[in-house]
């Protein structure tokens, strides 16, 4: 492990809203950036994100703060009462996380869109062959808000039998990712590139590492 693979959650002492996103303690907790095409080529700007981490007792938090200079790719008839399968063909933020870090291929996928519609998902992969779990539950919640080119998108992701509670200095696997535009020119940015053949995210062989820190 090295400083360009590791993503620290800050602990708070206790919970916040997930639509708090100005809230002080995402000042506590140091950035990660979304700022490499899938590939491994550098992506512009205009296409990075910002994400912060925070863990309390309950739930892991997540912020980002995306630049949006480019027309939103979203729905027009959002829902956020249930999840949106589907939601990865627009713009969306997604944190992949696997907790046993000797079982990276066991993994949970949580997507949230600027309309604030949200996905969990339980996959397993073993090589090329992937099983989803679009009936898993983790009991997730989202929120986003739409600013002068600007997005933030947060999300809350409960403890539960699936991803325990953990405990201080424990380390989870993870990668951070951003879709954003339209094809042909779609942008699927990362914080740790997958290096696949074709556009994917799927690829836990390159996930880095989340630190749950004080």
């Amino acid at each position: 492990m090295n400083a360009n693979n590791l993503v620290e959650a800050q602990h708070i002492p206790s919970d916040i809203a997930v639509d708090d996103f100005d809230h002080s303690a995402w000042k506590l907790s140091r950035p990660a950036f979304i700022a490499q095409y899938w590939s491994g080529a550098p992506a512009p700007p205009q296409r990075h994100a910002e994400v912060r981490l925070l863990w309390s007792s309950s739930a892991l938090y997540a912020r980002f703060i995306c630049p949006q200079e480019e027309p939103l790719v979203i729905s027009s008839t959002p829902h956020t009462d249930r999840k949106t399968l589907g939601l990865w063909d627009r713009d969306v933020c997604e944190v992949f996380l696997a907790p046993d870090p000797s079982a990276p291929h066991h993994y949970f996928e949580f997507e949230a869109a600027p309309t604030g519609e949200w996905v969990d998902l339980e996959i397993h992969k073993d090589g090329e062959r992937r099983d989803t779990n679009a009936a898993f539950h983790s009991g997730m919640s989202a929120s986003a808000s739409i600013r002068p080119q600007l997005v933030l998108v947060a999300l809350r992701i409960p403890w539960s039998e699936s991803l325990p509670a953990p405990k201080l200095g424990d380390r989870w696997r993870i990668n951070l990712f951003r879709c954003v535009g339209k094809d042909p020119d779609r942008g699927y940015v990362t914080w740790r590139p997958t290096y696949a053949p074709e556009p994917s995210f799927h690829a836990p062989e390159a996930f880095g590492w989340l630190v749950f820190g004080e």
